[in-house]
């Protein structure tokens, strides 16, 4: 990233109430100057305070913009404005100065900015207000998300789950969907310790939004219902915002009264966000405690981490989310159901056992480490350079940008490419995509031709066939073979002779290539497949360590019947291996299961599952598409059990998981992957795969399979050697 790229930022919230999206706002602002971008952050409501915008006014390269102070919204009035309004805005504010990226939070408010199309490719959307259980992914929300995935350049995830989540549910969002996790600034004060004795009374602390899931009803109680014990205890709270609940039409109303004059509770109102800090450093006891119907929430507490960053200590809710953060045995979890007295008795813990308090303080303050402000520039740094990288030394002195021409009729393994392409300054991409194999426009496919100094073209066969009969004079042609096409006929009907390029995905099939169509070795390159290591790179989930992954079992020469073999014999010795499939069904090939062999291979397999005692229970067939990142999450060791490979990508995908590669020896399988993980039968692999037993031992082999496939196969690295072709020749 050489330019500095320019940012739009637009929430559909209020930043004159103090709650977490308002915050995000601004800490989404303070990451994005950090990261070096120009960043105008435009306001939804007319300012009636700077709490949150005034710590931005020095930032580097940030700008407010205030429609209602600056008149820019004709008939706006002193009101909010809605999204409809903000999306008109926006496309008149990217008019008079355009923006790379347009930094949007609220699912309304996107759904709006995206039927305008105005900025189709060029949304980086931060969703939370989104279904988060199947239950509540209606069809009409999956079709919302798709068009939202679909116009977005990247989805903004808070955390894992949820990015896993919407994966499963939402093929679009797939390869877009990156983790921008809360970010909590560093105290520009002196941090209390926390090895003395606390307060007396207790100070107990609140931060945020008054809702009635959000418990700050009854946490008013806490303090009477602790004194009953003998605990003496003070809540401090700080916020401005009470919601109005439709549910709950008193709430607004008894909230406000229990701040203004419920004994033992101090409530200091909105102030700014280092002024709420220095409060909460003041006290002894965070809460985060909320009610039980949001424990299956699939976003983060940033309380935790705020208060952690404090050295707080915090009494929350026990969540699947929490345990992974702070682990299962923190022992400030609110017990039971979570009810009112459930928390005090958590409470009451952490005054009566100093060690419980202290331990829960550094766990807490480890989880804040890894969620700075800095780590959240890092992490925009990261996706900026990804989606704005320099431009190719070799255009740069260009008249004009090179045109690159990309044709074929299945570009899967082409995709992301095509994404950097398209990226890079100094080149114009144009795509002519084949219906089906040896079906097209002509007209079109002359026209690119005719267009492009570079013509690429994805598989040798129909496509390149064409391609090199209609090569135009001075133009570059580039056919990538995969392995099929050996077997197929077409590379013979190539015009070899205006070829300036064939690209090969492993060595074995580049001499194979050479050896069977005579083509000169000179014109034949090998570059590997692309493995975007960022998107694979996500914590296991628990039990992966004993469970086996195969990506693809069709057509037979994929052998489940040997992944099986090895199944088999690890659940000899242990029954906790298991074997999950992630593939189509070979029936859905219209062109396998045509064929008498292949269905007898599939039904004697499907047999075998049914009648092996070993084999009961021990498969899974998960539902093919594109979600593989979150679905190797719950995989330990990816299998190639395959006749032949052109080079696999499922080992390495695996790989870049984290998840241990045991291959069997199809032929040249040792010249793309580390002979260590190779196996000359299944026994042997079984056997590799039980000798890691120990969760230490497989984690390490993990990460050395990932190590290797980032250094090798990064899409980075991939992206690097293509552009290189295109530019350079």
């Amino acid at each position: 990233m050489t330019r500095t790229p320019r940012a739009l930022v637009y929430g559909d919230v209020d930043l004159n109430l103090i709650d977490g999206s308002a915050v995000w706002a601004q800490s989404t602002v303070q990451a994005l100057s950090r990261a070096g971008c120009r960043t105008r952050l435009v306001l939804k409501a007319p300012e009636a305070t700077g709490r949150l915008t005034d710590p931005l006014a020095g930032l580097p390269g940030v700008t407010v913009v205030r429609p209602y102070e600056e008149h820019l919204v004709p008939g706006q009035g002193a009101h909010p404005l809605s999204p409809f309004q903000a999306s008109q805005l926006l496309a008149r504010l990217d008019t008079e100065e355009p923006c790379d990226l347009l930094v949007l939070r609220g699912r309304r408010l996107v759904r709006q900015v995206v039927a305008d199309g105005a900025f189709e490719g060029r949304i980086w959307a931060y969703l939370t207000d989104i279904p988060q259980s199947p239950a509540e992914m209606t069809e009409q929300a999956r079709t919302d998300l798709a068009r939202i995935a679909a116009a977005s350049r990247q989805l903004l995830c808070q955390t894992e789950e949820l990015r896993c989540f919407l994966e499963a549910w939402v093929p679009e969002a797939c390869g877009r969907s990156v983790l921008s996790p809360p970010a909590v600034p560093e105290p520009g004060f002196p941090v209390p310790g926390r090895n003395g004795r606390p307060h007396d009374p207790l100070r107990l602390v609140y931060t945020g939004k008054f809702a009635p899931r959000w418990n700050t009803l009854p946490m008013t109680r806490l303090p009477a219902l602790l004194a009953e014990r003998g605990v003496r205890t003070e809540l401090h709270t700080v916020g401005d915002k009470i919601h109005k609940d439709a549910a709950h039409p008193g709430f607004e109303t008894a909230m406000a009264e229990a701040l203004r004059t419920t004994p033992e509770v101090v409530h200091h109102g909105g102030v700014p966000r280092e002024e709420a800090m220095r409060i909460a450093a003041g006290c002894d006891l965070g809460l985060g405690w909320r009610d039980a119907s949001l424990d299956a929430s699939l976003e983060l507490s940033t309380k935790v981490l705020e208060f952690g960053a404090l050295g707080l200590p915090v009494v929350l809710n026990r969540t699947p989310a929490h345990e992974a953060l702070l682990g299962g045995d923190y022992p400030l979890f609110v017990p039971g159901g979570a009810a009112l007295f459930d928390a005090a008795d958590a409470v009451a813990l952490a005054v009566h056992d100093p060690g419980a308090r202290q331990l829960a303080a550094d766990r807490c303050a480890a989880a804040a480490r890894q969620y700075t402000m800095e780590a959240a520039a890092t992490r925009w740094r990261a996706h900026l350079d990804r989606a704005f990288p320099s431009a190719p030394a070799a255009v740069t002195t260009r008249a004009r940008p090179l045109r690159v021409g990309v044709a074929g009729h299945d570009l899967k393994f082409l995709t992301r490419l095509l994404d950097h392409f398209r990226a890079l300054p100094g080149l114009e991409v144009r795509v002519d995509e084949w219906p089906a194999l040896a079906r097209h426009d002509p007209a079109a496919s002359r026209e690119l031709a005719g267009w492009a100094d570079v013509v690429v073209v994805e598989w040798c066969g129909p496509a390149a066939v064409w391609y090199s009969r209609h090569k135009r004079r001075g133009s570059r042609l580039i056919v990538r073979l995969h392995r099929f096409e050996l077997d197929a006929g077409y590379p013979r009907q190539v015009d070899i002779d205006a070829v300036d390029r064939v690209v090969c995905v492993s060595p074995y099939y580049a001499r194979s290539t050479h050896e069977r169509t005579g083509w000169p070795a000179a014109k034949i390159t090998t570059i590997g497949n692309w493995v975007d290591v960022d998107q694979f790179d996500r914590p296991k989930a628990p039990g992966a360590r004993h469970r086996l992954g195969m990506i693809g079992i069709a057509p037979s020469r994929k052998r489940l019947d040997l992944g099986l073999d090895v199944l088999e014999a690890l659940r000899a010795h242990d029954r906790r291996w298991h074997l999950s499939v992630k593939s189509k069904p070979p029936w859905e090939y219209w062109w396998i299961w045509n064929k008498p062999e292949e269905r007898a291979h599939y039904e004697e397999v499907l047999r075998r599952m049914q009648t092996s005692p070993l084999l009961e229970g021990a498969v899974v067939f998960d539902r093919f598409g594109p979600d593989v990142p979150g679905w190797l999450r719950r995989v330990g060791h990816v299998l190639s059990t395959s006749d032949d490979e052109s080079f696999h990508l499922a080992p390495a995908e695996g790989m870049a998981s984290g998840a241990v590669p045991a291959l069997l020896p199809w032929p040249g399988a040792d010249e793309i992957y580390d002979r260590r993980w190779i196996h000359g039968t299944p026994e042997a692999m079984a056997e590799a795969i039980a000798g890691l037993a120990e969760q230490e031992d497989w984690q390490a082999a993990g990460e050395t399979a990932r190590g290797q496939v980032r250094e090798g196969f990064s899409l980075d690295r991939v992206a690097k050697d293509w552009t290189e072709l295109l530019v350079s020749g």
